[in-house]
C-alpha cells in the first residue's frame, strides 16, 4: 500500500499541489462563513427529567437567569445631583435596545389602590427628577417604606443597592448581545466617574457574556502564541527556515480546513471547539517533526533525496496514521457524551486531525521534492545536540538499570494512589474565573449584599384550576419561604404570596405595618383589585401564576456554590417540602439555571468518563490491528496510563476537582500520550526482522532511532499546552498544565519503563502474534525503485 501512496505522491507532486490548493481555497470561501455560537447550551440531553421540567417551567413562566444586575454602594445616593444623576442613567439604560426592563432606586414601581376603578395601579414611585434636596428625602422615605424591595433591591444595612435589567431573551443569543452590555457599562461607568460612586456588574447573562468574550479573544491570542512557539522549537531543533517555513504552512491550511469544517456541518464557534485550534497546531508540528527527522536521518545514511522522501511516507506515514487515529480517537470518544458542545468538539477535532495527517504525509515530502537536498548543517542535530548525548544514556539506563527504575516508579504510584483517593468531584455555574479578576471580584460584591445572583426556581403545582386561589395554599408557600430563608446560600425570596403582601399593603394606603398576608375576606378583595392583563402580557400577577391559577413558583437566587452544596440542599429540602406539600396534592420541582447545572454536570463528568474508557478501547482495538500480541498491547498501555494516574494523583494533592474541563483532560491526554509508545514499537518490530528477533539490539536501536523524535515531539506538545497556563479562566488553564504534565511524564514512561519491560519480559512477549500481525501496516524492508518515481533531476548542492 505504502509503495503506491509514495509513487501517486511523488510522480504527481504537481497536480496534488494544484487538487490541495484549489480545496483550501474552497475551504476558506467557507471558513468565512463561519458564525461564533452565543447560546447557552444545556449540558443535559433533551431526553433527561430535569431538562424537561426546566423546559415547562419556561414555557410557561418564561426563561430565568435574563437579568443583568448593577450593584452601586453609597451612602449618598439620595442627595440632589448624586440621585437625578441615577435617575437619568435609569432611563438612559431602558432606552437602550435589547433592555426591555430597568428597575432601581429612582425607577421603583408601587401598588396604589383605585377605589373608582376597583383595580390596582402598579406605577412608578418616581415621575420625575427630584427638585430639591427636600424632595428627594421624601422620595427616600417612601421606597424605603417598601418591605417589598427590601433585600431584593436594596440593602439599608450595607447603603447597596442594584439596578436590574432584564435583557431581551431572544438578543442574548445573539452577537447583538455584545453591544448591549457594552452600552450598559459605557452609561454606567461614565455616572460611577461622575457621582464618584463605585459599581459591581453581575448576573448570569452579564457573567456568559463576558466569559465568552474572553474566550473569543484568548483563542486567537493562542493560536499565535502556539504558532511562533512551535516555529521556534522548529527552528532550533533542525537550524533551516524550511523546516519552519512549511510546517507553519500546513499548519494555516489545516486551520482554514477546520472552520471550513465547521461551516460545512452548520455548526458554529463554541468556546471548545474555540480552543482546538491551538491544539492542532502542536498535533500538525508533532507529525512534522516525525516525517523531518526521517528525512534527515536517511538522507545523512545514504544521501539520496528522493530515496529519503519515499522512506519517510513508508516508515513514518504508517507510523503516523495510527498515531493520528489514535489521538483523534481520545477526541471522537467524546461524540458517546451526548452532549451537543462536546459531539460538535469530537466531530471537529477526529475529522480534522486525520485531515491534518494526510496534509502533512503529502506536503513535507511534495515541498522537500521542490527544494534541494539539506546541507550537513541540517542534520548536525542528530548528533552533536543535547538529545543526541541524551539518548545513550537513556539507553544504558535501560539495558543496566532497569531495577531502579521499576522501584522509582513503584514508589511514585504508592505516593499517587494517596492523591488520587482525595480527589472530588464538584464544579460551580462559575467556576472558570479567577479570584483576582474583576467579574469575580463583582460576583462576590454581590453575593455579600444580596447572598446570590445564580436563578434558582420552586415550580408548584395544585393539581386543580384556582388551586393558587386558596389561602392554605398561600400560607404554604409562606411556610416553604420561612424554610428557604434559613439558608445563607440563598437570596431573599419573592412568590404570589410577597405579591399578597404587597397588595395588602397598597390595599391599606401603603402602611408599612399592613405588609402580611391577608385572611381569607382579604384575599378575595385583593385578588378583585390585582390587574389580570392583556394575554401574552407579562404583569406582577401572572408573572408568579398561569392563566388557569394551577401553577406558580418561588423564585430565589443562589452563591455561587459548588455542585456538592447544591446537591446538599436540594437533599435537605425534600423531605421538608414534602411535609408542607404532601406530593398526593402537589407536585413541587426544584428547578432553575443552578439545578440543571448540577445536573449537567453530574451527567458530563459521567459521560466523559465513559467516553475515557471508550477511548481506552478504541485505542486497544487499534494497536491490537498493529501488534496482535495481547501480551505487547497491555506492555504498550501500561506506560500510557501511569501518566494518567499521575495526572489524577497531582488533582488530588492540589485540590483540583474533577469537573467537566477537568476530566475531558484524560482522553485527550491518552490520545495523545500513547503516539510515542506506537512509534516505538513500530520501529521495534522493524528492528526485530533486521535483527534476527535478537531483543536486546532491537530495542536499543530502536530506542536511539525513535529516541530524536520523541522527545523532539514531546517538547513541542510540552509547550504547545504549557501556554494555555496564561489563560485568565481556570478550565483553559487546567487543560494547559494537567496536559503537559501528562505528556512530559509519558514521555520519561515511553523513554525508561517501555523498553525496561520489554527486556524484562522479552520472551514472554515476543509471541509469534507479535511477529505475524492481523493487519501488515508496516512495509518498511521494501523500497520503490528511485528510478520509477520518474522525479525530474535537482540541483543537489544543498541550500542555507
Amino acid at each position: 500500500m505504502w509503495i503506491y501512496l509514495v509513487r501517486f505522491i511523488l510522480r504527481n507532486r504537481l497536480i496534488n499541489l494544484i487538487i490541495i490548493g484549489l480545496l483550501t481555497v474552497v475551504m476558506g470561501f467557507y471558513a468565512l462563513r463561519v458564525q461564533m455560537s452565543y447560546e447557552f447550551a444545556s449540558l443535559l440531553p433533551a431526553s433527561d427529567t430535569a431538562y424537561k421540567v426546566y423546559e415547562d417551567f419556561k414555557s410557561r413562566f418564561g426563561k430565568d437567569g435574563s437579568v443583568l444586575f448593577i450593584g452601586i454602594k453609597s451612602d449618598h445616593l439620595f442627595r440632589l445631583n448624586t440621585f437625578n444623576q441615577l435617575y437619568d442613567l435609569t432611563y438612559d439604560l431602558k432606552e437602550i435596545n435589547g433592555v426591555e426592563e430597568v428597575i432601581s432606586l429612582a425607577r421603583i414601581f408601587n401598588l396604589t389602590k383605585d377605589d373608582s376603578l376597583k383595580k390596582f395601579k402598579f406605577s412608578p414611585v418616581i415621575t420625575h427628577k427630584a427638585r430639591n434636596q427636600l424632595e428627594a428625602d421624601s422620595i427616600r422615605d417612601v421606597v424605603f417604606n417598601l418591605p417589598f424591595y427590601e433585600g431584593r433591591i436594596f440593602n439599608t444595612k450595607t447603603n447597596v443597592s442594584l439596578i436590574a435589567l432584564t435583557l431581551d431573551e431572544k438578543k442574548l443569543n445573539t452577537k447583538k448581545r455584545i453591544g448591549i452590555v457594552r452600552s450598559i457599562k459605557e452609561r454606567t461607568d461614565r455616572f460611577s466617574e461622575e457621582a464618584g460612586i463605585e459599581v459591581h456588574y453581575s448576573g448570569l447573562p452579564y457573567i456568559r457574556i463576558m466569559t465568552s468574550k474572553k474566550l473569543e479573544e484568548e483563542s486567537k491570542f493562542f493560536v499565535i502564541l502556539a504558532m511562533v512557539i512551535a516555529s521556534l522549537i522548529l527552528l532550533i531543533f533542525f537550524r533551516s527556515a524550511k523546516a519552519v517555513i512549511f510546517p507553519m504552512l500546513i499548519v494555516v491550511i489545516s486551520i482554514i480546513w477546520v472552520f471550513g469544517t465547521m461551516s460545512l456541518l452548520n455548526y458554529k464557534v463554541t468556546m471548545l471547539t474555540a480552543v482546538f485550534p491551538p491544539l492542532l497546531i502542536v498535533i500538525v508540528v508533532e507529525n512534522c517533526i516525525f516525517l523531518l527527522n526521517k528525512y534527515y536521518d536517511e538522507f545523512r545514511s545514504h544521501g539520496n533525496k528522493v530515496r529519503s522522501l519515499s522512506r519517510v511516507v513508508q516508515r513514518i506515514g504508517n507510523a503516523n496514521l495510527l498515531t493520528n487515529t489514535t489521538t483523534a480517537a481520545g477526541f471522537a470518544a467524546f461524540i458517546v457524551t451526548g452532549n451537543k458542545l462536546l459531539v460538535e468538539f469530537g466531530v471537529i477535532a477526529s475529522i480534522n486531525i486525520m485531515v491534518a495527517y494526510l496534509l502533512s504525509l503529502f506536503l513535507i515530502p511534495i515541498f522537500f521534492s521542490y527544494l534541494p537536498p539539506p546541507k550537513q548543517r541540517h542534520t548536525k542535530h542528530l548528533e552533536k545536540s543535547v538529545v543526541a548525548r541524551i539518548i545513550p544514556k537513556v539507553v544504558r539506563v535501560v539495558q543496566q538499570k532497569r531495577n531502579p527504575v521499576y522501584i522509582t516508579t513503584m514508589v511514585l504510584v504508592i505516593i499517587a494512589v494517596f492523591g488520587v483517593v482525595q480527589l472530588q468531584t464538584t464544579g460551580k455555574i462559575v467556576d472558570d474565573i479567577p479570584r483576582k479578576d474583576e467579574l469575580y471580584r463583582d460576583l462576590q460584591f454581590l453575593q455579600e449584599n444580596f447572598d446570590g445572583v445564580m436563578p434558582l426556581e420552586f415550580s408548584i403545582d395544585t393539581k386543580k384550576r384556582k388551586g393558587i386561589q386558596k389561602l392554605s395554599t398561600i400560607n404554604k408557600i409562606e411556610e416553604l419561604e420561612q424554610v428557604l430563608a434559613t439558608y445563607p446560600e440563598l437570596s431573599k425570596t419573592i412568590s404570589i404570596a410577597e405579591v399578597l403582601k404587597f397588595s395588602k399593603q397598597a390595599f391599606y394606603g401603603g402602611n408599612e405595618k399592613m405588609y402580611s398576608l391577608p385572611n381569607n375576606n382579604e384575599k378575595n378583595f385583593i385578588l378583585r383589585y390585582l390587574p389580570s392583563g392583556k394575554p401574552g402580557q407579562r404583569t406582577i400577577l401572572n408573572s408568579f401564576i398561569d392563566t388557569n391559577m394551577r401553577y406558580t413558583r418561588i423564585s430565589t437566587q443562589m452563591a455561587n456554590v459548588g455542585t456538592y452544596d447544591i446537591q446538599r440542599i436540594k437533599d435537605e429540602l425534600r423531605p421538608k417540602i414534602d411535609s408542607i406539600f404532601p406530593p398526593d396534592e402537589f407536585d413541587v420541582n426544584i428547578t432553575g439555571t443552578s439545578v440543571v447545572f448540577l445536573k449537567g454536570t453530574q451527567y458530563l463528568v459521567k459521560n466523559l468518563f465513559t467516553s475515557l474508557l471508550l477511548a481506552l478501547v478504541v485505542i486497544t482495538i487499534l494497536m491490537a490491528l498493529l501488534f496482535t500480541s495481547i501480551r505487547m498491547i497491555i506492555i504498550s498501555l501500561v506506560p500510557n496510563i501511569i501518566p494518567l494516574f499521575m495526572t489524577a494523583a497531582m488533582m488530588g494533592y492540589f485540590g483540583i476537582p474533577i469537573k467537566p474541563s477537568t476530566v475531558l483532560i484524560f482522553s485527550i491526554a491518552l490520545g495523545i500520550s500513547v503516539d510515542n509508545a506506537i512509534h516505538f514499537l513500530s520501529r521495534y518490530r522493524l528492528q526485530l526482522k533486521l535483527n534476527n528477533w535478537k531483543i536486546k539490539p532491537s530495542v536499543e536501536a530502536a530506542l536511539r532511532e525513535t529516541g530524536f523524535s520523541m522527545i523532539y515531539s514531546s517538547v513541542v506538545l510540552f509547550f504547545g499546552f504549557i501556554i494555555f497556563v496564561l489563560s485568565s479562566f481556570g478550565g483553559t488553564e487546567s487543560l494547559g498544565y494537567l496536559i503537559a504534565f501528562t505528556l512530559a511524564v509519558a514521555l520519561f514512561s515511553n523513554l525508561f519503563i517501555l523498553p525496561s519491560l520489554i527486556l524484562s519480559l522479552d520472551k514472554w512477549i515476543t509471541t509469534k502474534r507479535f511477529r505475524e500481525p492481523m493487519l501488515e501496516f508496516l512495509e518498511e524492508e521494501d523500497d520503490v525503485e528511485v528510478d520509477d518515481l520518474e522525479i525530474e533531476q535537482i540541483d543537489t548542492r544543498g541550500s542555507a
